[in-house]
């Protein structure tokens, strides 16, 4: 696809259209690699639960949790600064197999030494590092989808492992908890290494199609490759567009997990367990959208499906506050994860298609960094409204915005993307 792509200096060289390609399930190297992916996910959803159960056993401290989890956010936030430059110089596959065998090793390592003793400090220590890793794992990852299925299957196949990776986020807490409860954090975080390690294992069987020549790019200093992501994005009217439109849909949904279970807890009070069933039907949103969203493209376009998609985003977001029965509040949460799912896809696969092959990891990573640098600020905000003004007024205010931003989309150039293969 060359949409608009001559106005900022550069064509599209994705790989060309395959005539009559095959289902995406009778690919046997996407099915190999959906089935990597899920693994790696799952993995990452193991660590998520593992980890902070595994602080809590050891010193007693939600305190020393949060510390943690703001260790690793930070080192993931640096590492996409970066991680496209580096994504766009070396061979993707071999990257994507040493991240997962590094995560393996260093997770691997816990277990090893909680044997001995509990150690906090090993955490501080491994998890920034695999944060790093992940986030380097993530921006490879979004850059050899292309490279399976052309540009013809994109949208669908970010459905399907969207959809899987949101099946692995529900599925991996859920047996991380078991097995912690059975035979204690410190083994479940040993399991998590060894999904890290058949990941890999399965990435090596994966057969992805030669990059174009050149596509290794121009070699040249650090600052200037940092500067050349920012640059396309700025370059391009669509993806300019739809930068600044999710920067600000970012900031306020971002939040959004923590209002449901402040909602659920403090306003309705209702259990632990009532949010993991919420939490679970959300999932299955989300599920659903990821599957049904390359269908939906395909009849309505790309600008129709993300406007609308945001819109009712925005309506369920604004509705959800005022719920007071736990099935609306579920039923709303999942359609604002199944319409996030659809927004978030399509803008993904979207990046995919129009951006030059040598250029791939670096838009990637700055489209990231820009997308999400004040979401924690937005979710700083939105909660402490929320308790402060209610649960409900400031739900109707972010949906409103959320309505606004769908809104604001009708005057952009996202607007008159139809399709995944028009060409001006």
């Amino acid at each position: 696809m060359a949409y608009e792509a001559q106005r900022d200096g550069t064509t599209d060289k994705s790989p060309p259209l395959r005539a009559a390609s095959p289902p995406l399930w009778r690919q046997r190297d996407f099915a190999v690699f959906w089935a990597a992916q899920t693994l790696s996910v799952l993995g990452d959803s193991f660590a998520l639960i593992a980890l902070p159960l595994l602080v809590l056993e050891t010193t007693g401290s939600l305190a020393r949790m949060g510390q943690l989890t703001a260790v690793g956010g930070a080192a993931s936030v640096v590492a996409a600064v970066f991680a496209g430059v580096v994504v766009d110089r070396v061979d993707r596959r071999r990257l994507l197999i040493g991240c997962d065998l590094v995560r393996m090793v260093l997770y691997g390592v816990i277990p090893l030494v909680w044997l001995f003793g509990p150690r906090v400090w090993l955490l501080y220590a491994v998890l920034p590092v695999c944060e790093a890793v992940g986030m380097l794992f993530a921006v490879g990852y979004v850059t050899v989808v292309r490279s399976l299925v052309g540009t013809g299957q994109l949208t669908e196949a970010n459905g399907r492992l969207n959809a899987t990776a949101a099946a692995a986020g529900v599925l991996g807490p859920v047996c991380a908890g078991v097995v912690a409860a059975w035979t204690g954090p410190a083994t479940a975080v040993g399991v998590d290494a060894a999904s890290f390690g058949v990941s890999a294992l399965c990435t090596a069987f994966v057969r992805f199609r030669a990059r174009p020549a050149g596509a290794d790019g121009e070699r040249t200093g650090l600052w200037r490759d940092l500067r050349t992501g920012v640059a396309f994005l700025r370059g391009h009217p669509v993806l300019r567009s739809l930068t600044a439109l999710l920067f600000v849909f970012s900031f306020l949904t971002f939040g959004l997990n923590d209002l449901v279970i402040y909602h659920l807890k403090h306003d309705l009070g209702h259990d632990d367990g009532t949010v993991g069933t919420v939490m679970a039907v959300g999932a299955l949103g989300t599920i659903t959208g990821a599957l049904l969203v390359a269908r939906v493209r395909r009849r309505l376009g790309f600008g129709v499906t993300w406007t609308a998609a945001v819109a009712v985003c925005g309506l369920a977001f604004a509705g959800m506050g005022w719920a007071r029965d736990v099935p609306v509040v579920a039923a709303l949460s999942a359609a604002l994860l199944a319409c996030g799912a659809v927004a978030g896809t399509c803008s993904m696969s979207l990046r995919q298609e129009i951006t030059p092959e040598p250029l791939l990891g670096r838009v990637t990573a700055a489209f990231w960094t820009l997308h999400y640098s004040a979401a924690p600020v937005g979710a700083a905000v939105l909660t402490w409204a929320a308790e402060h003004q209610g649960t409900a007024r400031v739900g109707v205010a972010a949906g409103a915005c959320c309505v606004l931003i769908a809104i604001t989309t009708l005057f952009t150039p996202v607007r008159r993307v139809p399709s995944a293969d028009v060409t001006h």
